[in-house]
């Protein structure tokens, strides 16, 4: 297979707080350090893109020395947390923005969709919009009109193809823009993060149309999601950010397993727990220590899971109850809860830490990453509702990943993700 896209040394430097180098001096010596055949003096000024932390400089490097290739038919996943760089590399390979130093090739025409929104006029109509589009990536006008219904029948939006896009919900702006890119005739398919903003049905459509353009008409596809279960079903290849570098590249199955180890929530549990502004309740009683399976980064679907968690008494508290919910893979909604569960029938010792177990199976679990919500409080009773006293909402995960076969993992991806029982059981 040819390569399509070949990334060499590649840096983007920004300046943080002002537009542009903020002052005619600073304009003067770089352009003075260019006329020389020298290097930016300000290039040497660059730190890391660490959004964490306080840095010493103005300047920052979003991007540095990033080397990969792209194979003809290939899809390529890119992941890392918010800030790595992900969306400044593909606005670079889309030809948005230029690179401080570096070089990219790209053989064909690109097709990129990074925002809502992203290559309309808001005045025209969307099929308007549709011939805009395919006159930027160089089509003819013909062969735009020979994919048109195509197009309007995968958005779904017909009734409001020649409405103005202006008057467009986020997601109707996205079901137009991801049909325009897929079907119109690029070489290669560049899709941020922006499919997360349409319904869970479209988006499993255009993860289905993403494998199609790949594996059937041979076209490259560069995908960034923070869903590891898309990045998993459909990237063959997989590159890892980190604070701006590459830090991994290779199989997905790998750079998941790196990019679950470095990001896990566990890993930090106990700096979460301390952090109040992730908790409500009155704080009467109150977690002070949370490890899923002693703190193991990834769990096998094969072996059950077991939280363990301390909690510490301020006040006496008759039928103390404890509830667990775990989130599907993009935290919108529950897929299965512990029900309410009360956790001893007396009253605990003010002041002292106490230590519970559950156990829970996690082989329907398939492949991904699960945010997990914590309570702690007393049920109400027919008139009144549930008292919490302690909420850790969604701020652990479970990192369920495996490389045996869909099948055994005992869930189907042809099937759409629901609400389904496990049982808690306290140990």
């Amino acid at each position: 297979m040819s390569t399509v896209i070949k990334v060499e040394n590649l840096s983007k430097q920004y300046r943080l707080g002002l537009v542009g180098s903020g002052t005619f001096k600073e304009d003067a010596k770089k352009w003075w350090a260019k006329m020389r055949g020298k290097e930016n003096p300000y290039a040497l000024e660059g730190e890391e893109n660490n959004r964490s932390i306080k840095g010493g400089s103005d300047y920052v490097w979003s991007l540095k020395d990033i080397n990969f290739e792209v194979q003809q038919g290939d899809v390529l996943g890119i992941v890392g947390r918010n800030g790595a760089g992900k969306s400044t590399l593909l606005k670079i390979l889309s030809k948005v923005t230029a690179p401080t130093t570096g070089t990219v090739k790209a053989k064909g025409r690109i097709a990129s969709l990074l925002e809502v929104g992203t290559g309309f006029h808001p005045e025209l109509t969307g099929r308007e919009n549709i011939f805009l589009n395919g006159a930027i990536l160089g089509m003819k006008r013909h062969e735009i009109i020979r994919k048109l219904d195509e197009i309007i029948a995968f958005a779904g939006i017909e009734r409001y193809i020649d409405t103005p896009v202006k008057r467009y919900s986020s997601g109707m702006y996205v079901r137009l823009a991801f049909a325009v890119a897929a079907h119109l005739e690029n070489e290669i398919l560049i899709i941020d993060e922006v499919l997360a903003v349409g319904d869970a049905e479209f988006q499993k459509k255009c993860i289905g149309k993403m494998g199609e353009v790949s594996q059937g008409e041979g076209r490259s596809v560069l995908f960034v999601s923070h869903n590891m279960s898309a990045i998993n079903k459909l990237c063959n290849t997989a590159i890892y950010l980190e604070n701006g570098m590459l830090e991994n590249s290779g199989k997905t199955y790998d750079i998941i397993k790196h990019y679950n180890k470095k990001n896990s929530y566990i890993s930090s549990g106990i700096d979460l727990i301390n952090d109040r502004i992730l908790r409500r309740g009155n704080g009467e009683v109150r977690f002070v220590e949370v490890s899923i399976n002693n703190g193991s980064e990834f769990i096998d679907p094969n072996l059950p899971i077991l939280f363990n968690f301390s909690i510490e008494v301020f006040n006496f508290i008759e039928d103390l109850c404890f509830f667990c919910s775990i989130y599907n893979a993009e935290g919108t909604e529950p897929i299965t809860d512990s029900g309410l569960i009360q956790l001893t029938d007396n009253p605990l010792d003010i002041g002292y830490t106490n230590k519970f177990t559950f156990q829970i199976n996690s082989s329907i679990l398939r492949t991904g990453h699960y945010p997990v919500y914590l309570w702690l409080g007393k049920k109400g009773d027919e008139f009144e509702d549930d008292y919490p006293f302690d909420v850790l909402d969604k701020v652990y995960s479970l990192n369920i990943l495996s490389d045996l076969p869909k099948k055994i993992l005992g869930y189907d991806y042809s099937k759409p993700g629901g609400f389904f029982n496990i049982n808690f059981k306290q140990l």
